[in-house]
């Protein structure tokens, strides 16, 4: 058996979707949470094993390219580290900037990066999303969600 990006891509993804099981049962609950049939660690649980048992399946469809080795020429390895330190500064920019702010930049970086040069794309790609995610979880969740370091400045 040859291995190819479909084997590799499937085994990053199983050993990301094992790892986030593993702290996903370490995420800490209320007394008496252990007896609800939904808690804390009930949906990470469950995107652990559903991305697991993805993983696998990606392993088991992978087809090998018999007689050829891997090669990664043609893969932007640049382009994938821009976008993991998009991730880094979005991570970071939650704690000054907010969760909508921090959103809509991520969103329109990460377009930006990908290829989209057209301003009004990325807005209209990024803020009804970043918007439309902040109303289900502080409107229909109950899920408060700090503004930011910056803009709390202003309120007060």
């Amino acid at each position: 058996m040859s291995i190819s990006r479909d084997h590799i891509g499937g085994s990053i993804f199983l050993v990301l979707s094992v790892t986030y099981g593993y702290y996903a049962q370490r995420i800490p609950m209320l007394p008496g949470d252990e007896f609800e049939p939904f808690h804390a660690q009930t949906l990470p649980i469950a995107l652990s094993y559903l991305g697991g048992i993805l993983g696998i399946a990606m392993l088991a469809t992978a087809k090998g390219s018999v007689g050829k080795s891997f090669d990664v020429v043609g893969l932007d390895f640049l382009l994938v580290a821009k976008l993991l330190a998009n991730i880094v500064l979005f991570a970071l920019a939650l704690e000054w900037i907010g969760f909508t702010l921090a959103t809509i930049l991520f969103l329109m970086i990460g377009y930006w990066l990908l290829g989209e040069r057209e301003i009004k794309t990325l807005i209209l790609a990024s803020v009804p999303f970043a918007i439309g995610i902040w109303v289900v979880l502080v409107k229909l969740l109950d899920i408060y969600l700090a503004p930011g370091r910056l803009l709390s400045g202003f309120g007060s």
